[in-house]
C-alpha cells in the first residue's frame, strides 16, 4: 500500500488464510489400502450457470460464521500462547477456505468439519449462502471497499475432480491455478505469496514460509478478504492526545488517544452494569451498513466478557442500541496477528482432516489428502478517519434502560482492553473479531 493510500484508510483490515492439502504418498504411487466409500457424485456446474437462490440460506451461513467466530475467539483467548496478546482475524476468511475444504471432504472427516464450523447439512442451502454472502460483498457500488476472494492452487499434474474445481468455481467463486509443486515447490511459494500480495494491497507479505511449500503438496486454497472504510463521524486529528491505557494490574502505556465529545457525537449505545456497548458507523452510501461494535467492561474483567460471547447475546446487544450522543474516547493503533490453526481447530473438533485418516476423496476419487497445514495472517489499522471491528457480550447481563434524551451525557473511554468486531448490520455478518490488550504492541 502506498502512502498516499494508507493516508486515506480510515480503517483498513486485511485478512488472509491459506489450506495446504499435502498427498499421503508420493508421485504414482497407490493409495493407501483401507476400503474406501463411494463418494457421492458432486452436481457437475458451470460457472457460467445462475445459482438459484434458495430463501433463507444466507441467514443460515451467517449464522453458522457468528457461531465459529465466537468459537475460535474464545478458544485463542485461553489459549496460554495468546492469554495476555492482541487478537485479530477474520472468522469469514476461515470459513470460507473451510467451506471449498468441505466440499471435497467424506464421512468423519466431513462430519467434524461441519461440526466445527457449523455447516448447514443440505448442501444446496450452504452453496447458495455462500454464493450470495461473497457476491454481496463483493458488490463494488459502495462508499467503503470490501472484498473477498478465494483461490485454488493445484499441483499440475494431479487428478482432481472437474466436478470439484467446478463447484469451487461456481459457488465459492475459486477459480483453479495449476503449479508445479514437485519440480518447483519455491517457484509456487513465490507465486501464491504475490497473489495474496495483490490481493491485500501489499500489506501482507510471506504468509507462505520457506519449506510451507514441498513436492507432497497437492492443493493450496487461499481466502483474502480486504475492507477500508471511512467513519461516519470522523475524529479530529488536532484533538488526538496521548493518553494512559491500562495493560494490566499497575501498568499503563501511552497511546494515541482519539475523541469526539462534540454535539455532534452521536452512536448507537446501550450499556450494562458491567459493560459499554458502543457502535461506530462506516460510510457505506447505499444504506447497508458496516459497523464497528465495541465491548467495553466497565471494571476492567475482559476475561468475564471473553467466556460469555454467544450469538444471541450479540444480537440482543445490537437490538438494545439506541442513537444518542456519546462523548468518545478510543485509541489508535495497528494491528498484525498470524495463526498456525491446525491444533486448534483439531481441539475444536475436527483432528481427522489433519492425518492420514482423513477422507477428501470428493476432491480426487482417492483417500490420499489430508490437511497440512491452515495458516491465517490478519492487519488492522485504526485511525482518525476510519476505524475496526467490534465484538461480544454476556448472558446474564441485564440491559440498562436508556433514552435518547436523557441526562447525563456517556462518556465511552476506551482506556483499558476491550473487544471489537466489525460487522454487516444488515445480516450481523462478523467479518472481523478482534480484541485490543495493547494498543501499542
Amino acid at each position: 500500500m502506498d502512502s498516499s493510500l494508507a493516508a486515506i484508510a480510515a480503517l483498513a483490515a486485511f485478512c488472509i488464510l491459506a489450506l495446504v492439502l499435502a498427498g499421503c504418498t508420493g508421485p504414482g504411487e497407490p493409495g493407501p489400502s483401507t476400503p474406501m466409500e463411494t463418494p457421492p457424485p458432486l452436481e457437475t456446474v458451470s460457472p457460467s450457470t445462475t445459482i438459484p437462490a434458495i430463501p433463507g440460506s444466507k441467514p443460515t451461513v451467517v449464522d453458522a460464521n457468528n457461531r465459529f467466530a465466537l468459537d475460535l475467539f474464545t478458544r485463542l483467548a485461553d489459549d496460554p500462547a495468546h492469554r495476555n496478546d492482541n487478537l485479530f482475524f477474520s472468522p469469514f476468511s476461515i470459513s470460507s477456505a473451510l467451506a471449498i475444504t468441505y466440499e471435497g471432504a467424506r464421512g468423519t472427516t466431513a462430519e467434524e468439519i461441519r461440526s466445527v464450523f457449523h455447516f448447514p447439512e443440505n448442501q444446496s442451502v450452504m452453496r447458495s449462502g455462500f454464493a450470495e454472502v461473497i457476491a454481496g460483498m463483493n458488490n463494488k457500488t459502495k462508499a467503503y471497499t470490501l472484498r473477498t476472494t478465494n483461490a485454488l492452487w493445484a499441483e499440475e499434474t494431479y487428478p482432481f475432480l472437474a466436478e470439484y474445481t467446478s463447484a469451487a468455481e461456481h459457488y465459492y467463486s475459486a477459480k483453479t491455478n495449476n503449479l508445479d509443486f514437485v519440480h518447483a515447490p519455491e517457484d509456487s511459494r513465490v507465486t501464491i505469496n504475490r497473489w495474496v500480495e495483490e490481493q491485500t494491497e501489499e500489506r501482507i507479505k510471506n504468509l507462505l514460509q520457506p519449506g510451507s511449500i514441498n513436492p507432497a503438496t497437492r492443493l493450496v486454497i487461499t481466502n483474502a478478504i480486504y475492507f477500508k472504510g471511512t467513519w461516519v463521524k470522523q475524529f479530529d486529528e488536532e484533538k488526538t492526545t496521548d493518553a494512559d491505557f491500562q495493560i494490566g494490574t499497575g501498568s499503563t502505556v501511552r497511546v494515541p488517544m482519539m475523541q469526539r465529545t462534540d454535539e455532534d457525537a452521536r452512536y448507537g449505545y446501550a450499556e450494562t452494569d458491567t459493560l459499554q456497548i458502543l457502535s461506530m458507523p462506516y460510510e457505506s452510501g447505499d444504506g447497508k451498513d458496516l459497523s464497528m461494535l465495541v465491548l467495553l467492561p466497565k471494571d476492567g474483567d475482559l476475561a468475564r466478557v471473553e467466556h460469555s460471547l454467544n450469538t444471541s447475546m450479540l444480537s440482543s446487544l445490537q437490538d438494545s442500541l439506541r442513537t444518542r450522543r456519546v462523548m468518545v474516547y478510543f485509541p489508535k493503533f495497528v494491528m498484525e496477528t498470524k495463526y498456525s490453526l491446525p491444533a486448534v481447530l483439531s481441539a475444536m473438533g475436527m483432528p481427522t482432516a489433519f492425518t492420514w485418516s482423513a477422507d477428501f476423496s470428493g476432491m480426487d476419487g482417492t483417500r490420499n489428502l489430508y490437511i497440512d497445514d491452515v495458516v491465517h495472517q490478519a492487519f488492522v489499522e485504526v485511525n482518525e478517519e476510519g476505524t475496526e471491528a467490534a465484538a461480544a457480550t454476556g448472558v446474564t447481563m441485564q440491559l440498562t434502560s436508556l433514552r435518547v434524551d436523557e441526562p447525563p451525557v456517556p462518556v465511552f473511554r476506551a482506556d483499558h482492553p476491550f473487544i471489537f468486531l466489525i460487522r454487516e448490520d444488515e445480516t450481523g455478518n462478523i467479518l472481523f473479531i478482534g480484541r485490543v490488550t495493547n494498543p501499542v504492541q
